[in-house]
């Protein structure tokens, strides 16, 4: 049996795309014979949950970070090698790329079975964070800040067999950055889970309140200004002036921007928070009852939610870049602006709603999502699993 330990400090509870595809790893693994995942699961205690003989989910008490948050975050090398000696993985993949990959790397030394290191780059970090963090600053700071980051990735994935990347356009930059032997792992929807037929009349004519008209929207990104908060807000008075017919907004997240959806909440009598949503059932039926889905972030490595928003048969407004101008151009369902342009998010989403051709898009977002599952995402990684053992053997 082939052991892979998996280790990811961007693992959340509340968290979205990270989260998801834990959930769905465990879900596919935890029943497979030929493989044993064990998942370091950062907890508020230590504790060893053996689910199946497919499947051990590791609780290690980790240190919490303050705020609107609900990570904890692993570092220290002695405990990742505790587990190591424990389990004895042929396989650790690492799922964040902030020290993790170091302390990944540093915990092997010295074992006399030494696993093969692998990544998944689960956030496109030199662009997403801190370019665009110290651009804030100045432009200058933010190219600076990027390539030194950029240096860090080469100098962090020193040594590992290979990194997963799930997003084609991320594939390029990383390559054009030397970051080298890079595989496609494109991740999956749940498409019977994720369907238009999760509609909810009764929902839809609550949020409708009495205008058949009214454009809906449902927003269950994480609440940041990366994620295009402050960008829908700025572009709604103008929407509701461009329509004729307030749009209704529904947020379902939490993160720093919370308190300004809840002012928004309070001036708008068709904006509201709902929280956290917690189950796909869930989640599902406000997609469905909802027509329209936002991706206005840049630096999407993948967009789980946005295959969810689009299985469900949303029409879509997504930024041109990352993985949010793949999944809108390709699928041909929607349109694309610049990050962070409100004037351009009320042109995208008043030409959608005056093309007439809303009933169209909603198919074609549906027939595209179709073409990803997670069998077929984690069935490529099985066989990506047996190609690096196997090179590694023939060494």
């Amino acid at each position: 049996m082939i052991t892979v330990l998996d280790c990811n400090n961007f693992w959340s509870p509340s968290g979205g795309g990270v989260r998801r595809y834990h959930l769905e790893r465990m879900a596919y693994y935890r029943e497979q014979s030929e493989f044993r995942i064990v998942f370091l699961m950062q907890d508020s205690r230590t504790f060893t949950e053996e689910v199946t003989a497919s499947l051990v989910i590791e609780h290690v008490k980790a240190f919490k970070f303050p705020g609107e948050w609900d990570y904890r975050f692993i570092w220290n090398p002695s405990v990742l090698r505790k587990y190591y000696l424990k389990h004895t993985p042929d396989i650790v993949e690492i799922g964040s790329p902030y020290w993790l990959p170091i302390a990944a790397r540093i915990a092997t030394r010295g074992l006399t079975h030494k696993p093969l290191l692998v990544g998944f780059w689960h956030a496109d970090f030199p662009v997403t964070y801190v370019n665009r963090g110290l651009s804030h600053v100045h432009p200058l700071l933010g190219r600076v800040g990027e390539s030194l980051a950029w240096l860090y990735a080469r100098w962090a994935y020193r040594g590992y067999a290979s990194i997963q990347v799930s997003s084609c356009e991320v594939i390029a930059r990383m390559l054009r950055h030397n970051l080298l032997r890079l595989r496609w792992i494109p991740l999956g929807v749940d498409v019977h889970q994720f369907h238009p037929g999760c509609r909810d009349e009764s929902l839809v004519r609550e949020l409708k309140a009495g205008n058949p008209n009214r454009l809906t929207i449902f927003f269950p990104h994480r609440l940041t200004e990366e994620k295009g908060v402050p960008t829908l807000l700025a572009a709604y008075p103008e929407l509701c002036r461009r329509l004729g017919v307030e749009p209704a907004i529904v947020f379902a997240s939490i993160g720093p921007c919370k308190q300004a959806i809840l002012d928004a909440c309070q001036k708008y009598p068709h904006i509201r928070y709902i929280g956290f949503v917690n189950g796909a059932s869930e989640m599902a039926r406000w997609y469905a009852s909802t027509e329209m889905g936002l991706a206005l972030s840049a630096w999407e490595t993948f967009g789980l939610s946005i295959l969810e928003s689009m299985s469900c048969g949303q029409f879509l407004v997504g930024a041109n870049s990352g993985a949010a101008k793949e999944h809108v151009e390709t699928s041909g369902c929607g349109r694309v602006i610049p990050p962070g342009d409100a004037s351009a998010l009320v042109e995208a989403v008043v030409s959608l709603v005056q093309s007439g051709k809303l009933s169209e898009l909603s198919v074609k977002a549906r027939i595209f999502a179709e073409t990803f599952t997670w069998k077929a995402c984690f069935d490529r990684q099985v066989v990506y699993y047996h190609s690096i053992l196997q090179q590694r053997d023939s060494q």
